[in-house]
């Protein structure tokens, strides 16, 4: 079983944004801790991020994966084209957001990728990226038998 983990645009600079609204975890820190996820539960995980839309279309294009979890970045609220790339992935997939984007500006409440999603996890930190690999696991090895 091979799952992605897409990361969307600034995510790279963890550890440098706003540490009150994304923690104190450096992107280095998140790959680690997803990296040693995939370790202990016997799962290939690749990790992707980009801060180009299209690159992460092409991405998800490839279509060699079992589940996905993706945290579009700011993309999340007005890339109708990832949301449209999202809808042609038939895998499992979660959105995840690091913080809670209902509770910010309210440009950042609409996400226009969610709905092409079996669900959001927002405002969990990075452990909000455990729970969405856990849950693309489970449903893509059930899917499979």
């Amino acid at each position: 079983m091979k799952l992605l983990v897409v990361n969307g645009p600034n995510l790279n600079m963890l550890g440098k944004r706003d540490r009150n609204v994304y923690g104190n975890f450096t992107y280095d820190d998140l790959v680690r801790m997803i990296e040693d996820w995939a370790k202990r539960n016997g799962v290939e995980v690749e990790v992707f991020q980009s801060n180009h839309e299209g690159e992460i279309i092409d991405r998800l294009h490839r279509l060699d994966f079992d589940g996905l979890v993706i945290n579009p970045g700011a993309f999340t609220h007005y890339s109708y084209a990832i949301r449209d790339a999202l809808e042609i992935v038939k895998v499992p997939k979660v959105e995840v957001h690091i913080s809670n984007i209902h509770g910010r500006e309210e440009f950042r409440r609409k996400s226009v990728t969610a709905e092409v999603c079996d669900g959001q996890i927002s405002g969990l930190g990075a452990y909000g990226y455990i729970l969405a690999l856990e849950y693309v696991r489970k449903v893509s090895s059930e899917s499979s038998k």
